[in-house]
């Protein structure tokens, strides 16, 4: 039987695990012993923390399986493609992972390739002239996490610093990224990729709470938008992806537009979105299924797109 490894155990992780057992796959799990339900639904469960990249590595070497996944989680897309770029798996790299996770590394791989992203400074480069020259609004976040945390609409000089203490607060790299603030509606775009080619899934309109931390707290998919800012959006996306070297995978890619359908990217995961985004509103609005795919994508098989829930 062949084996798959998957980092994390977590409900998103689950419904991987029983996704690939339901296509005859031998599921090995590795996650940090929690009680999460992926413990026991998987064939075989490893209490190892999902950053311990190079012990999960040496257990991988012993299982040998045909590829390494995840869904929903920056922390183990880094894992996954260490993992597999040393096993000589389907993955996206180290040097993917880094620029994919590290939104300041994102916003410089951006203004390098021409990909249409705000103006921005990391918070060890602000100095007294930068500072004096900042145009409010700006957004203050973490460089390194995800799901909305640490996030601040900063509308003058005076809240700067304090937006900036609780970002860094929050980063793993105890870093902030300070960005010019982008008019227009937010959305998310789901992909698959296989072989550097990207295949377009579905368009997300998100509902936030509004400023200062715009947190999630709906989505409408499929949006509604015409056919030349649908066009427009993949296009951009299209770009940004392979500028961040995302070949395989899922990927969730989060952008503004606005009022004259001018898109800029807000921040790109090489990873599938959470939120039930990818695991459960794509299959409801397009039929396919997105878990499915990725898993496809990890033992290095092109995907279907067979619209198998509609």
């Amino acid at each position: 039987m062949d084996k798959l490894v998957i980092i994390g155990a977590n409900d998103f992780q689950n419904q991987l695990i029983l996704k690939a057992k339901e296509k005859g796959l031998e599921t090995h799990v590795f996650s940090w012993q929690d009680g999460s339900d992926g413990e026991t639904s998987a064939d075989y469960f490893y209490p190892i923390s999902i950053i311990e990249k190079d012990q999960i590595l040496k257990k991988c070497q012993e299982i040998n399986p045909i590829g390494v996944i995840s869904i929903a989680s920056d922390l183990a897309s880094i894992t996954v493609n260490y993992v597999a770029e040393k096993l000589g798996l389907i993955g996206n790299g180290s040097k993917s992972s880094l620029i994919s996770t590290n939104k300041y590394l994102m916003r410089k791989a951006f203004e390098k390739r021409g990909d249409p992203s705000p103006k921005y400074y990391q918070s060890d480069e602000i100095n007294e002239e930068i500072l004096n020259n900042l145009k409010f609004p700006l957004i203050v976040k973490p460089v390194d996490r995800s799901g909305s945390r640490g996030i601040t609409k900063v509308n003058s000089k005076k809240d700067l610093q304090k937006a900036i203490e609780v970002a860094k607060d929050l980063s793993f790299d105890k870093k902030a990224i300070i960005e010019e603030f982008i008019n227009g509606d937010e959305y998310s775009v789901e992909y698959i990729s296989y072989e550097g080619k990207h295949y377009f899934l579905a368009l997300t309109k998100k509902i936030t709470t509004g400023e200062p931390h715009f947190i999630e707290k709906g989505h409408l998919q499929p949006a509604d938008v015409s056919d030349n800012t649908l066009e427009s959006v993949k296009r951009v996306v299209e770009h940004a992806l392979s500028t961040l070297d995302i070949k395989y995978g899922a990927s969730h890619s989060e952008v503004k537009i606005d009022e004259n359908g001018s898109v800029k990217i807000i921040e790109i995961g090489g990873r599938m979105g959470g939120d039930c985004i990818g695991s459960d509103l794509v299959k409801i609005s397009t039929g396919y299924d997105f878990v499915e795919m990725v898993i496809d994508v990890a033992c290095n098989k092109k995907p279907i797109f067979e619209r198998k829930y509609l």
